[in-house]
């Protein structure tokens, strides 16, 4: 039987690379999944893409209420419940020292970044199944400290203490709630921190990162979507409240 068998997941971020390649892995292993992410141009490709009738989108801001509540509507709607939930969507903000750092931009990494993903847990949670399970994803950057990074390093601090509360809130209903706490990804979202830290030196700034992680490398989109995969199935039933840390050894 597969992993996934008769389960309904949500993916927020779900026309990014971790998202896209995460709902392909879980259609293989049984599920329905409804992508989340704010341009439906994107999620209409990755639709295409994953090219299968159990898998649907709902363009949506996580930073409102009424589109929270629009996109778990939509799933319930086309699907009828939710067993898993990976409250995925982020953003990087920019590379600058804190006196630098634009409050605008500080601003919108916490509203995407925090309240994107305490307004998913609320307005998913009443509609989940009991024993279902939620994923949230931190970073490194939430159990370790990075210069010039201050509002995404507090964001994903801040994810790593809503998964602690909520899997105490939640944990009578048998649902599972941990983080994942990736070291940088080969993605968009590291070539555009690569050039924040070196500006026209791009790969020097990968080069040097990939030096701090003992396996001499950034984690790939697929080797995060396992992990997923592991935390939303029954073989992860007793493990709840953690934070699952993929990083080759960075935080050794």
């Amino acid at each position: 039987m597969k992993k996934l068998e008769n389960k309904v997941a949500v993916i927020t971020g779900g026309a990014g690379s971790i998202g896209k390649i995460t709902a392909g892995l879980f259609l293989e292993q049984g599920a329905k999944v409804l992508l989340v992410d704010l341009n439906e141009e994107s999620l209409r490709d990755a639709v295409t893409e994953l090219g299968t009738a159990n898998v649907k989108y709902s363009a949506a801001d996580v930073t409102k209420a009424e589109d929270v509540q629009r996109y778990v509507n939509d799933a319930v709607s086309a699907f009828g419940k939710i067993d898993i939930f990976f409250n995925n969507a982020g953003i990087e903000g920019v590379v600058k020292p804190t006196v630098d750092y634009p409050e605008d931009i500080f601003d919108k990494v916490i509203a995407v970044n925090v309240k994107g993903i305490w307004l998913g847990n609320k307005y998913v949670l009443p509609h989940m199944n009991d024993g279902g399970s939620i994923i949230m994803t931190s970073s490194v950057a939430g159990i370790a400290g990075s210069a010039n990074v201050s509002a995404y390093i507090a964001s994903k601090h801040a994810v790593v203490g809503m998964m602690r509360n909520l899997a105490l809130e939640v944990g009578s209903r048998k649902i599972r709630v941990n983080t994942i706490n990736p070291s940088p990804v080969d993605n968009r979202m590291m070539r555009s921190l690569e050039e924040g830290f070196a500006p026209g030196h791009a790969q020097a700034a990968k080069a040097e990162l990939e030096k701090t992680i003992p396996l001499g490398r950034y984690a790939k989109p697929e080797e995060i979507s396992q992990l997923v995969l592991f935390l939303a199935s029954d073989d992860s039933q007793f493990i709840t409240g953690t934070t699952q840390v993929i990083d080759g050894g960075m935080n050794a």
